[in-house]
C-alpha cells in the first residue's frame, strides 16, 4: 500500500518483468503496473484491481490492509482483464459486494467471467456517497472500450482516469515528479500512438466535457504507470496535442529487405531527404529487426512516411504487410507517404505498399520508387532524387 492522501492509497501490483501486453501485441520494455485504489470515508470502495495472474496475490496484500469485509463497494472503470482481474477472487471473499459500471461494463464483464455480480449501473453524472466526499461517475465510451469510464472523488479532487493517461511504466516511485521525465513521456507517446490514436477525435471531446465541469484536479490517477501529481494538467494538454493530427519535424523511412537492395535504397532516399531539409529529422528502420511499436510512435511523430519492401511471391515481405495492418486500424491522420522497394521477377511490392498506405489514408506523394535487382548508381541517384521531392512535399 502507498498513500496518495490520508484517505486515498494505492494498492496495486508492479509489474517488473512484464515485456509484452495485449497478448504478443504491445512491447513494453519498461514493465508497467495495475492501479487499484483504496479511497476510505465513511464508506470505503476499491476502485479497479488488478491482472488476473496477480489476483491471489493482490486479494491476500489487501487483506493485510483492510478487513475485505470494510469494503462497502467495488468500482470497475473498465472489464479488460488488466483491470478486474482480481474480481472472482475478492467476490468469492466478499460475496454480494455492489460493482459499479457501466451498461456496457455488465455485458463485458459477464462475458469474461460468466458471473451475475450485484451489478450497479452508473452514466455520466450519477454519483455515490462515501459520507464527505462523493465519487462521480463519468462514462469514457470507446477510451478505449465501449464501457471505459473514469470517476472523480470529491473534496480530494481526484480523477481516477482509467486507460486514459496512463503509460506502461513500471517505477517504485508512485508520482510524476519523481520520475525520469524522457522515460515519462517516451511511454506516455508510445501509450497514446499505438492504443489511443483511433479515438483521437473522442479523446478531445471527452476532455473538453470533463473540462467544462470546472472540477479541480489535484491528481490523475490512471490505470497503468504513475500518478500525476505535479501540474496534471500537463498530460492533459499533451492529450489534446496528440489528438490533432499530431506531427514534428520527422520523416521515417521503414521497410524489410532479403539482399540488401531495400535497405540501400531506404538509405538514399535518407540522403535525399537530408539534402532537401538538412533541418528535419530521419529515422530508419528495418522492421524484422526492430520493435513494431517504438516504430509506431515514431510514426505518430512524423509529418511523412516512406515504406519500403522488396517483393516476394508476387506480395510483399510480411512484416511489412502487417505493420500495413495496424497502420490502418491506428487511423493517423494528416501525414504523406511514399512505397519503394526492389525485385527479381515480377514486381508487384511497389503497387501493393501503395494501395496499403491509401488504404491507411496517408496521402501519396508521388509514384515511387521500383528498381530492378540490386540498385545501381543510376536506381541510387534516382533514390535520392525521390528523397529530395518527398521533402519537399511534406514541408
Amino acid at each position: 500500500m502507498k498513500k496518495i492522501t490520508d484517505s486515498v492509497s494505492w494498492v496495486g501490483k508492479i509489474d517488473w518483468e512484464l515485456r509484452k501486453f495485449h497478448g504478443d501485441e504491445y512491447s513494453t520494455h519498461r514493465g508497467s503496473s495495475y492501479n487499484s485504489y483504496l479511497v476510505q470515508d465513511k464508506k470505503t470502495v476499491l476502485i479497479d484491481t488488478v491482472w488476473a495472474p496477480f489476483s491471489k496475490e493482490f486479494v491476500e496484500t489487501l487483506d493485510k490492509v483492510i478487513e475485505l469485509e470494510e469494503i462497502d463497494y467495488i468500482v470497475a472503470n473498465h472489464a479488460e482483464i488488466d483491470h478486474s482481474g482480481a474480481l472472482p477472487e475478492i467476490l468469492k471473499k466478499i460475496p454480494g459486494t455492489p460493482v459499479y459500471c457501466t451498461a456496457n461494463g455488465v455485458k463485458s464483464l459477464k462475458g469474461h467471467y460468466h458471473e451475475d455480480w450485484n451489478f450497479q449501473v452508473v452514466k455520466t453524472g450519477d454519483t455515490l456517497s462515501l459520507g464527505a466526499k462523493e465519487l462521480v461517475f463519468i462514462e469514457a465510451p470507446m477510451l478505449h472500450w465501449p464501457d471505459s469510464m473514469m470517476c472523480y472523488l470529491t473534496n480530494e479532487n481526484i480523477l481516477f482516469s482509467n486507460d486514459a493517461f496512463g503509460q506502461h511504466y513500471a517505477s517504485e516511485f508512485l508520482f510524476n515528479d519523481l520520475v525520469d521525465q524522457n522515460e515519462l513521456y517516451t511511454e506516455a507517446l508510445k501509450y497514446y500512438a499505438n492504443i489511443l490514436t483511433p479515438f483521437s477525435s473522442l479523446v478531445v471531446k471527452k476532455i473538453e466535457e470533463v473540462l467544462s465541469l470546472g472540477l479541480p484536479v489535484n491528481y490523475i490517477c490512471p490505470s497503468h504507470g504513475i500518478i500525476w501529481r505535479d501540474n496534471p494538467a500537463q498530460i492533459v494538454q499533451k492529450y489534446l496535442e496528440w489528438a490533432q493530427s499530431y506531427k514534428e519535424n520527422r520523416i521515417t523511412l521503414v521497410y524489410d529487405t532479403m539482399w540488401e537492395g531495400t535497405r540501400t535504397l531506404a538509405e538514399a532516399l535518407a540522403r535525399g531527404i537530408q539534402r532537401a531539409d538538412p533541418s528535419v529529422e530521419v529515422k530508419l528502420y528495418n522492421l524484422a529487426k526492430t520493435d513494431k511499436n517504438d516504430v509506431i510512435a515514431d510514426v505518430f511523430r512524423s509529418k511523412g512516411i516512406l515504406v519500403g519492401s522488396p517483393t516476394i511471391n508476387r506480395g510483399i515481405l510480411t512484416s511489412i504487410a502487417g505493420f500495413l495492418e495496424e497502420l490502418k486500424g491506428l487511423g493517423f491522420k494528416g501525414k504523406k507517404a511514399g512505397a519503394f522497394g526492389c525485385y527479381g521477377w515480377s514486381g508487384e511490392s511497389l503497387k501493393l505498399i501503395v494501395h496499403g498506405l491509401k488504404d491507411c489514408g496517408f496521402d501519396l506523394v508521388g509514384e515511387g520508387i521500383r528498381v530492378l535487382w540490386r540498385p545501381d548508381d543510376v536506381s541510387l541517384q534516382a533514390a535520392e532524387q525521390f528523397g529530395e521531392e518527398f521533402a519537399r512535399a511534406v514541408q
